[in-house]
């Protein structure tokens, strides 16, 4: 939780910073990059996070993986998380920016998964429940297949979820019958 706030604070930071700089576009392909290295790499988790490891090793990993790859404030960036012994909040950083970043420029993400991939028809629909759900106009719709929901979709924006499967349905209908079959049975 203390990371998780640390991170949006961090996350404001260098989204006001790119705004006044106006490298904002550069900022969050820097921090797209960073999301995903993280979730790619287990080993740079575990990193960031031990507190053995030292700070100076630490930004000298960090520098080896991203000079060049990101712009010169993003780097200056991890060398004051490293220098103030916040490396373990950096895995947060990313997320929290995009979602502040998506806030600042009206889009509204959303992850449907259906068992199925989506057809072109399904992904416009999707598009525009969550337009009218929300009101924005912009929709970053991300994409999972799960076989196990054997037909239908979930929906998911924000803290809204919309159950649309055939899973569910088949459970629901499950418990139904066994609470008629209860009752009868008093």
């Amino acid at each position: 939780m203390a990371d998780q706030r640390v991170a949006a604070r961090y996350a404001k930071s260098l989204l006001d910073l790119g705004k006044e700089m106006g490298t904002l576009s550069a900022v969050k392909d820097d921090m797209d990059l960073l999301s995903k290295t993280i979730a790619e790499s287990r080993e740079l988790r575990l990193l960031l996070r031990n507190p053995i490891v030292k700070h100076d090793k630490k930004q000298a990993i960090l520098t080896a993986i991203f000079k060049g790859k990101v712009s010169d404030m993003t780097m200056r960036f991890f060398t004051i998380l490293t220098d103030k012994n916040r490396e373990a909040a950096i895995e947060g950083i990313g997320p929290e920016f995009m979602a502040q970043y998506n806030v600042l420029q009206g889009i509204q993400s959303a992850e449907v998964t259906s068992a199925t991939p989506l057809s072109a028809a399904a992904r416009a629909e999707m598009q525009a429940m969550v337009v009218k759900q929300t009101g924005l106009t912009q929709v970053e719709l991300t994409e999972k297949v799960d076989s196990e929901l054997i037909g239908g979709f979930v929906l998911r924006v924000g803290d809204t979820q919309i159950d649309d499967s055939v899973r569910t349905s088949l459970r629901k209908l499950r418990t139904s019958l066994q609470e008629n079959s209860y009752q009868q049975n008093l």
